[in-house]
């Protein structure tokens, strides 16, 4: 490397742009023909790709999903007829985020709710949002944690801040009267701001289980209700029939 080189590695340090220490890819790649004007012009669109790929693989590190699925992977010929194909085409654009609109899918174990809700993340995060997964039981206890050592308000924010925030698995765990509150809270806090994805096994005349504060369930159904998509995902399951094939 001679002293050019390195002067220009370290102005592009400097100035933040690493994809212009590596302009002689760019010139290898060029048109014999191309001008300055045209190398300078794809040397900031390698950058801008560079930064879009290093903000989006943070924005999947904060999500915080436990593994990865896509919409490609998932199987809609197991939907009833309550939900089709092109309305999670529609769904996978984002535009509800946009719209501020929530969605509630509820249906019985292993009918893909969960690969689901991860796959609209994903597709979040490609589109720029800021999205966060949780279990519901997990955000729960990390609520009371933080109310106990002081620090409540600095989750809430982070919470609040999220445009897309899936709660997961809102079914298997009941919540006693403080776990109730908080998590309405949350919930009462994005109403018409942002939106939610809230997954569970249980219709909402159900909800009454889960919750030790019955009072509050009329109004958390409402308002996680309001301007949202309830989707009826009922049916068999998924995972079960996979075993079933495999032993087949």
């Amino acid at each position: 490397m001679n002293a050019v080189d390195e002067l220009i590695r370290l102005y592009a340090k400097q100035l933040k742009i690493p994809s212009f220490a590596e302009y002689q890819e760019v010139l290898r790649q060029a048109d014999p023909s191309a001008g300055f004007s045209d190398l300078l012009l794809e040397l900031m669109k390698a950058e801008t790709a560079s930064r879009q790929e290093n903000q989006n693989r943070r924005r999947l590190k904060a999500a915080g999903f436990p593994y990865l699925k896509t919409m490609e992977e998932f199987d809609c010929s197991q939907l009833n007829d309550a939900v089709s194909p092109l309305f999670l085409q529609e769904l996978a654009s984002c535009q509800f985020i946009q719209n501020r609109q929530n969605v509630i899918m509820i249906g019985n174990p292993g009918r893909g709710k969960t690969h689901l809700a991860i796959a609209l993340g994903l597709k979040a995060c490609t589109q720029g949002y800021n999205v966060l997964f949780k279990n519901a039981a997990t955000l729960s206890t990390e609520l009371c944690e933080a109310k106990d050592n002081y620090h409540l308000g600095k989750l809430e924010r982070t919470l609040a801040k999220a445009d897309l925030l899936i709660l997961d698995e809102l079914s298997y765990l009941s919540f006693n009267r403080h776990q109730s509150e908080l998590l309405f809270k949350v919930i009462s806090d994005r109403s018409e701001k942002s939106s939610t994805i809230v997954t569970t096994n249980l219709p909402f005349s159900k909800w009454t289980d889960l919750f030790e504060n019955t009072t509050m369930v009329a109004a958390l159904i409402d308002r996680l209700t309001f301007r949202s998509h309830v989707l009826d995902m009922n049916g068999d399951s998924y995972r079960l029939k996979a075993t079933m094939q495999n032993k087949a």
